[in-house]
């Protein structure tokens, strides 16, 4: 056997003749499986035994990464029991993005029989994802190995986009969940416009309803399989899973498919990497990247090498992955204190503004729903507004005068999102407590989206977490110009709102009528009813 690894397979040859039959003999003598590996030049760089049914790869190193690259290596072995290429070894031809395999036939004298070979295609065809060839001799194989290859990998990156000139990382979207399809399906929607904020190219989108989630892969091997065939077929770099994964894993996803992975969280915290400008917005942001990092720098592995820059790796990410827990937590200390700093300087200028006596309305609500358009809008201002997630972190304020000629502060928050990070919330704690302070909260709606109802849910929910719930709500519904009329009455009439459109001033006057007439019921000293109301009943019956 060690005398397999002076054999060369001579170009455009799969295999010869000679080397087939001398590896029928060996496994007929030994009544075992035996499979080489040989790469692009011919040479045999790993001989495996297995037993009589099976093949066990071991763990290989590997030297072509690029997304739509195969391996560089075929794997050719033995079959004792003239069976065809079995679902286990089209499960190897994938996860190891092998150039092709083939299965060698050993007859019951030990000569070798038929051959069946498979390899992958570069795009599905009718949800098949590989191509077979059969030969019943070696000897009778008329394939150019060399010029299949090299075919295959052109069309592969033709296929991922290789040959444009676009830079961006491109991303495979995993959805794996026991709950209804369409939930899990709003969700990986959801997914795909963090994606796409994030200044990735989303070029698959897999959902997988499963009963149990699988506690190692969430999906099932099969799934796996697909997935790293999909990413040689997108030209893939980057695997998000619409969950929150623990590191054991993110290792064991990015050991198997060999691609960079990361959750749901990690993508939020990219793009809130990416948009604070302010010192204190890179600090709360650096602050829940290290809380998020800790518990997986405990086992540094390859899965955290992969994510050196790109998405998932900005800010610490970048440079700090692979310092120790205990600089870490020195770090984070340090941190904490910078932001006390900057919590006390808030409270000063709070303060500074409650002996102006001025009321102060916040624009809270989902992420995109229009909160800054309104604010320039309003205010002629022109604080950064954009059509997507998370275009604002810093939070703004601005005088706002009425047509009484009562002022107002009004101020611009970051939006909320449906499982918003744990650590993420903790780190802008400083920011949010800005909303303890307003006498009034505008909950800004976009009602052109088709999930507004969950997201006025989740908006209230993280008001209940921040301990918000008592505090006086209007809720107004933006994009009426995207919606038909019928259902922006609707809304107003069940939750006594108000409808605009933030880009057109001329739907602000009844918002601006219902803010005057709300205000002046929240002063002191202004007259109250005989049954005392709390302050969100009393702007409840404000008229429009």
């Amino acid at each position: 056997m060690e005398k397999l690894y002076r054999r060369k397979v001579r170009a455009p040859r799969i295999i010869g003749p000679e080397l087939a039959r001398q590896l029928a003999e060996i496994s007929h003598d030994l009544h075992r499986q035996i499979g080489i590996l040989v790469d692009r030049q011919g040479s045999i760089a790993a001989v495996i035994v297995g037993d009589q049914k099976t093949l066990i790869i071991p763990p290989l190193k590997r030297q072509r990464r690029a997304g739509t690259r195969l391996s560089g290596l075929r794997l050719i072995h033995t079959h004792l029991k003239s069976e065809p290429l079995s679902q286990d070894d089209l499960m190897d031809l994938a996860l190891l993005r092998l150039d092709l395999i083939a299965a060698l036939e050993v007859n019951p004298t030990g000569l070798p029989g038929r051959c069946d070979i498979a390899h992958l295609l570069p795009t599905s065809i009718n949800g098949q994802n590989w191509a077979f060839m059969q030969a019943d001799h070696v000897a009778n194989l008329d394939v150019d190995f060399t010029a299949l290859i090299l075919s295959l990998e052109e069309e592969l990156a033709r296929q991922g986009g290789q040959e444009t000139l676009s830079d961006r990382e491109r991303a495979i979207l995993i959805g794996v969940s026991t709950k209804p399809r369409h939930l899990a399906e709003d969700s990986l929607q959801e997914l795909k416009e963090l994606a796409q904020s994030a200044g990735l190219e989303v070029v698959n989108i897999i959902h997988q309803q499963r009963s149990r989630i699988d506690p190692r892969f969430l999906m099932g091997k099969g799934k796996i399989a697909e997935l790293v065939i999909d990413a040689l077929q997108w030209g893939a770099d980057l695997l998000i899973f619409d969950a929150d994964l623990n590191p054991s894993q993110v290792r064991s996803i990015t050991d198997v498919t060999e691609l960079k992975v990361i959750d749901r969280t990690q993508l939020i915290l990219d793009i809130f990497a990416q948009r604070a400008r302010s010192r204190e917005g890179q600090l709360q942001v650096e602050m829940a990247q290290l809380k998020y990092l800790l518990p997986r720098l405990a086992g540094r592995d390859d899965a955290l090498s992969r994510l050196t820059g790109g998405i998932g790796g900005r800010g610490p990410g970048e440079t700090k992955l692979e310092i120790d827990r205990r600089r870490v937590r020195e770090r984070l200390h340090r941190l904490r204190q910078e932001l006390d700093q900057i919590r006390s300087s808030r409270q000063i200028r709070r303060r500074s503004r409650q002996r102006q006596g001025l009321p102060i309305l916040s624009i809270i609500g989902y992420t995109n729903a229009g909160k800054s358009t309104l604010l320039n809008t309003l205010t002629h201002s022109q604080v950064q507004a954009e059509d997507r997630l998370f275009a604002t972190l810093d939070p703004s304020s601005r005088r706002l005068r009425f047509p009484r000629e009562r002022e107002v502060i009004i101020t611009d928050t970051v939006g909320f999102i449906r499982d918003l990070p744990k650590d993420l919330l903790e780190a802008f704690k400083a920011t949010l407590e800005e909303l303890d302070d307003a006498d009034l909260l505008l909950h800004v709606i976009d009602l052109s989206n088709p999930r507004f109802p969950e997201q006025m849910a989740t908006v209230e929910d993280i008001l209940s977490s921040l301990n918000l719930q008592d505090k006086p709500v209007l809720k107004v519904f933006n994009k009426i110009d995207l919606v038909p009329p019928s259902l922006a009455a609707l809304q107003v009439r069940v939750h006594q709102g108000v409808a605009i459109s933030a880009l057109a001033p001329a739907t602000l006057t009844p918002l601006i009528e219902k803010l005057e007439a709300a205000v002046e019921n929240l002063l002191p000293g202004a007259p109250s009813s005989a049954c005392p109301e709390t302050p969100a009943a009393r702007l409840e019956k404000t008229p429009a």
